[in-house]
């Protein structure tokens, strides 16, 4: 490899040069990887978890109020009298947006210092069928990503026109997700946005083994099954509600 400047003394002794190619980062890469690995494997606890709670769509009333519109007033008032009304729920909340900076932080600086490493040196086609185009999509459906959960908080969580329709009120769950989801543009950016999330997380889980220094081969298999498995049971169910409150099949 050639450098810009080299020392001819270095040359004659046989090395190129003594100098760095580039200055030693800030923040090291591993540092980077590592807040990028914990930040996306919470992120994909929370999506199950998340996912899991808003299933009790398809629940019946509970003392003649909505099962769904029980959950969330338990989210806001768990940790009571202990801690304030809502408490719990703001500090994860602070938590999760923590976390979504760091990992939208360690994104943008690896994806900088990629693109500076290669050059116009760089390799395609190193991977083949689905490895290879969620690889190629990842800042793609990062990006999706990112614009849904700023929609989705201002839709269902805060009820910010247009985002949200006319009829939200809050601490009504059930009927907000039912106002929302009738809408059809709203429904096929939810299933959009949920596909984006399927090949993100997948290859997201994947890399984060590795990062973590996951490299026995039984945890390998293990987290292969999980980077299918989450992410398909995931996506499956957010895809469902919205559908079949699109379709009527919830009222």
């Amino acid at each position: 490899m050639t450098v810009k400047n080299p020392d001819r003394e270095a040359i004659a002794h046989g090395r190129i040069t003594d100098q760095p190619l580039r200055p030693k980062p800030s923040t090291p890469t591993w540092v980077l990887k590592l807040v990028m690995a914990v930040s996306g494997l919470l992120f994909a606890v929370f999506v199950l978890g998340h996912m899991a709670g808003n299933l009790k769509l398809y629940l019946p009333d509970h003392d003649g109020e909505p099962a769904l519109d029980v959950y969330g007033e338990f989210l806001r008032s768990f940790g009571e009298p202990l801690l304030p009304h809502g408490a719990f729920l703001w500090a994860f909340r602070l938590v999760m947006l923590a976390a979504l900076i760091g990992h939208v932080w360690g994104a943008i600086v690896l994806t900088g210092r990629a693109k500076q490493s290669r050059g116009k040196f760089a390799r395609t086609n190193l991977m083949g069928g689905m490895d290879s185009f969620a690889t190629r999509t990842m800042i793609v459906t990062g990006l999706v990503l990112l614009f849904f959960v700023v929609f989705h908080i201002l839709d269902l969580t805060m009820g910010v026109a247009p985002a949200a329709p006319d009829a939200f009120v809050h601490g009504e769950v059930r009927a907000n997700m039912l106002a929302s989801f009738s809408r059809w543009p709203v429904t096929l950016f939810y299933v959009l946005a949920m596909l984006c999330l399927f090949m993100h997380l997948t290859h997201g889980i994947r890399l984060a083994a590795f990062d973590l220094g996951i490299t026995g081969k039984k945890w390998r298999q293990v987290f292969l099954i999980l980077a299918y498995a989450i992410p398909a049971i995931v996506v499956i169910g957010n895809i469902v509600m919205p559908l079949s409150i699109l379709f009527g099949w919830v009222s």
